[in-house]
């Protein structure tokens, strides 16, 4: 869904958002090479907590330790292993990377989840944006009826966006407004339903068994869907947010992961940590608060702007 003509523009905005981590690794895997002029256990110890210090994850950098040691006799300075290093990540990144789900049944339901405070609503917003700037009739269901604040905020987006908006009264049964929101997409002609729900109970419902409810009324009034579960994750909560994924994982088997928030404040390591430890594609980046910013996940362009 990326304009051509924009490619540019949303490399640079990536590779600001991923500044943070890239002087990380620049000026540490430098400095490596100022005290010691070859590979050696200890240099790839130091190397590996840098790794594990860019929120790359204990697993991961250790995986990453294991593939360079295999190149070590072609290494002697600081560009060689920076190369070798972006040549692992990119092939880690591309081996578990798969195309998005292919919009072949109207209406295409995407059931969006995450914890509160990760960017649900605005991400829900700017993917009902992009839909509509590729000529996509897009219906928003505010299926988070525990946050009337999260419902008024949709409906904002759903206006700037273009898109047909269903809700229910604050306090209704979330699972009942997914359901009207595929009835009504049906009968509008709608070709994506983005379904929000909600990211916390204000009741002793467990979270997980009213997500699956939701999922269960969802396949009722479609058999095949929904043909995507998202799981938005905050870059900058880190190791968290791979906990909060094997989480909902376990429990709706989410399809693909989009990740808010990796605007600087973020490390980016977290997005190979996510490739290395979960069989999720990582789907969209959010690199800051404009419609434009959340843009589709290039393994390339993203090792391209972390080196």
């Amino acid at each position: 869904m990326t304009n051509v003509n924009e490619t540019g523009g949303l490399f640079n905005r990536l590779r600001r958002g991923l500044a943070k981590t890239r002087d990380l690794l620049t000026t540490d895997l430098d400095e490596l090479f100022t005290r010691k002029k070859q590979i050696d256990d200890d240099l790839l110890e130091d190397l590996e907590e840098i790794l594990i210090t860019s929120d790359i994850g204990v697993q991961t950098a250790m995986d990453l330790i294991e593939r360079v040691s295999g190149k070590t006799s072609t290494i002697d300075n600081a560009a060689t292993l920076k190369t070798v290093l972006k040549d692992e990540i990119l092939s880690s990144l591309q081996e578990r990377q798969t195309r998005p789900a292919e919009i072949t049944t109207k209406p295409h339901v995407i059931m969006v989840i995450g914890v509160n405070g990760v960017g649900k609503t605005t991400t829900i917003g700017k993917l009902a944006a992009k839909y509509s700037a590729v000529g996509k009739k897009v219906l928003i269901a505010a299926a988070d009826t525990f946050r009337a604040a999260a419902i008024e905020q949709l409906a904002i987006w759903a206006e700037r966006a273009g898109a047909d908006f269903v809700k229910h009264k604050d306090g209704a049964d979330p699972a009942a407004v997914a359901f009207d929101g595929i009835e009504a997409a049906r009968a509008r002609g709608a070709d994506v339903v983005l379904v929000d729900t909600a990211g916390r109970l204000h009741t002793k419902v467990n979270l997980m068994e009213e997500l699956k409810k939701i999922k269960r009324s969802v396949s009722k009034k479609l058999p095949d869907a929904p043909h995507e579960i998202l799981l938005v994750l905050d870059a900058t909560t880190g190791q968290n947010a791979l906990s909060q994924a094997k989480m909902f994982d376990e429990a709706l088997k989410i399809t693909g992961i989009a990740l808010t928030k990796l605007d600087g404040t973020a490390k980016g390591g977290i997005v190979v940590s996510i490739y290395n430890s979960l069989n999720v594609p990582l789907r969209y980046v959010g690199v800051g608060e404009n419609i434009e910013d959340l843009q589709d996940f290039e393994p390339r362009q993203f090792v391209d702007a972390l080196f």
